[in-house]
């Protein structure tokens, strides 16, 4: 298992909870673009997640591309993210942010969520092919994520690299 992150702190936590879980976890401070240029990890994964990070990058397709070289032949990857419509930017910027203070203000960048159409594309694009989209609720009464069919805030997508083993 490797984990990656361009910042120290993500990385001090995501060590700490390694540590907690007894999984032993590879940390590297670096970006997935530079990691797959590395012969020791480009093609070597059968899973790959990229979890809501992809609507903080500048370019998210680069970031899916880079993922993909990772995964090995019918290698699985799973993403998570915001899609961009009204009602993300009510419950995600306006609700999350500034009303319930879930969230730092200036988090999020309405401009930079991505629909699951364009999702869709970015993967296949990257040499995969989709096989599930699921929605992503929360509810900041009981503080509790719910799995459904509601992909108008928050998504996951499932993709598997199609090349044969």
């Amino acid at each position: 298992v490797t984990g990656i992150d361009m910042g120290e702190a993500p990385l001090s936590v995501a060590k700490l909870h390694g540590l907690e879980s007894g999984v032993k976890v590879d940390y590297r401070q670096t970006t997935i673009e530079e990691l797959a240029r590395d012969p020791e990890h480009a093609g070597q994964y059968d899973v790959v997640t990229c979890l809501e990070m992809l609507e903080h990058v500048p370019d998210p397709a680069s970031v899916i591309r880079a993922c993909a070289s990772m995964l090995k032949p019918g290698g699985h990857m799973f993403v998570s993210t915001i899609n961009r419509n009204p009602k993300s930017f009510l419950f995600a910027i306006v609700g999350a942010e500034y009303v319930l203070n879930l969230l730092p203000k200036g988090t999020h960048e309405w401009k930079k969520f991505i629909r699951p159409s364009e999702m869709s594309d970015h993967l296949r694009h990257a040499g995969l092919e989709v096989r599930e989209l699921t929605g992503m609720t929360y509810n900041p009464i009981t503080k509790v994520y719910k799995l459904g069919r509601d992909v108008d805030v928050n998504y996951l997508m499932h993709a598997r690299d199609t090349r044969e083993d």
